[in-house]
């Protein structure tokens, strides 16, 4: 595994902000980090970066201790924190060249490096320019490029896209999608939709303490409190007959002949329903059982 979360737990005072928290992300894998303002994120990235350091527990990047190894684990990790410190007099060929000395490039090997990223960030209209004058949105991918610069095996990204209009918000997903081929990359977003687009797995923690870790695709089994079915008929129909079949608590009308089910949670009731459509003469037109989604789940988790 290219990053371990082991029993991690930050204390501030009385107070802790992350509380015994294990998982694992594999080389190639793009992980959504969640939870709500306050739940412990940023400390935690802040921890695997080693920004922070722990009270309990640690973390190893590539098999280095982010305690004991610490400039190891530096040159693996690329960062680009919440909020995003930059030298605003500096011009963004200068940051980064400057960033990229900091990591032990030089020569042309810096230079090219540098107009790579440039290019790939989208950076190529404002590269002429100072920081300080570039909007936030570009200044995001400032902060993105140098993250970028080591070509650093694990990405750390916190809230990537914050700041950004749609068409960046689409470029920048699409380059983290290209990075998570060959990387490994945790990024934390308030944009549920993007997590569904972009991750395979997502963690989500509350109040410091985790309370899921699963693949996005099956992020919702087993946390629904009912399934919901929707119907659609011909015709009007007997709702109390579809409300007697066994495991449905509920029949709504929702507009015209069309009903939403109330079923047990983790059931399948489409047989038992199509079966009493066809026993009652009742002409089918559409039945379809939702998903739950990742913003219901995030909500039922995080409340």
């Amino acid at each position: 595994m290219m990053v371990e979360v082991q029993h991690l737990t930050k204390t501030f005072g009385t107070q802790t902000a992350v509380n015994n928290i294990s998982f694992t992300v594999g080389k190639g894998e793009i992980l959504g980090f969640l939870g709500p303002n306050g739940a412990g994120k940023s400390t935690t990235m802040k921890m695997a970066t080693g920004y922070l350091p722990p009270s309990a527990g640690t973390v190893l990047i590539d098999g280095f201790d982010v305690l004991t190894a610490p400039l190891e684990v530096r040159r693996r990790v690329g960062y680009l924190p919440e909020h995003n410190p930059l030298y605003l007099d500096m011009y963004v060929h200068e940051y980064l060249e400057f960033i990229g000395s900091v990591h032990g490039l030089s020569g042309e090997a810096l230079r090219r490096r540098v107009r790579q990223l440039v290019e790939r960030v989208g950076l190529g209209r404002e590269q002429n320019k100072q920081i300080g004058a570039l909007s936030k949105g570009y200044r995001q991918r400032v902060g993105l490029a140098q993250a970028l610069i080591h070509d650093p095996g694990v990405l750390i990204l916190d809230e990537p896209t914050t700041g950004l209009d749609p068409n960046q918000i689409g470029e920048i997903r699409s380059l983290i999608r290209e990075l998570g081929e060959d990387k490994t990359v945790i990024f934390s977003t308030h944009i549920l939709p993007e997590v569904t687009a972009l991750c395979s797995r997502a963690v989500i923690i509350n109040r410091g303490q985790l309370v899921a870790d699963s693949p996005v695709s099956e992020l919702g089994a087993g946390k629904a409190s009912e399934t919901i079915i929707r119907a659609e008929f011909e015709q009007a129909i007997d709702t109390a007959l579809l409300q007697n079949l066994p495991g449905i608590s509920r029949v709504e009308v929702e507009t015209g002949h069309t009903y939403r089910i109330r079923a047990t949670a983790g059931t399948d009731q489409r047989g038992a329903i199509s079966r009493l459509a066809a026993q009652q003469g009742w002409v089918l037109l559409g039945l379809r059982q939702e998903e739950q989604s990742l913003e219901q789940v995030f909500q039922a988790l995080t409340k």
